[in-house]
């Protein structure tokens, strides 16, 4: 039996989203900075993924194994320990794009962030540009 995806795009609000879910005014703050830097550089409205996953654009992927489904080319989540950003493709060859990012950890499929002063958001805009890229040539539409 083949794995369903769970994180599908909803009709959720964004902004109710943000005012229910962030942890703190500067999370939710920093949730608006973030919208703001993912519509610039996707191109795209933000829109819900799954409960808790503000998303912009989408691709259609599809694995060896089989396993198919759509994603948000960027992302990110208020969650109340840090804000996840889904905005790097894990490449090696795009690893130097974290050197001057400033202060995170990563996760397996994504970057967190206690708060976007501790990151440098001109890195992080040259990160979500790559990423874009990246993803619209291995998944074009």
């Amino acid at each position: 039996m083949a794995a369903k995806t769970k994180t599908k795009s909803t009709d959720v609000h964004v902004l109710t989203f943000i005012n229910d879910f962030a942890a703190t005014e500067e999370q939710k703050e920093d949730s608006i900075v973030l919208i703001r830097l993912m519509k610039e550089v996707s191109g795209f409205e933000p829109r819900m993924w799954g409960p808790s996953i503000v998303g912009f654009g989408n691709y259609h992927y599809k694995y060896a194994s089989g396993h198919e489904g759509d994603a948000p080319l960027l992302g990110f989540s208020p969650r109340k320990a840090a804000i996840s950003l889904y905005v790097f493709t894990g490449l090696e060859e795009h690893k130097h794009l974290l050197d001057n990012l400033g202060k995170f950890k990563m996760g397996k499929a994504c970057i967190y962030v206690k708060k976007l002063s501790d990151i440098n958001i001109d890195e992080l805009k040259r990160l979500m540009e790559t990423s874009v890229r990246f993803l619209k040539e291995k998944y074009p539409s």
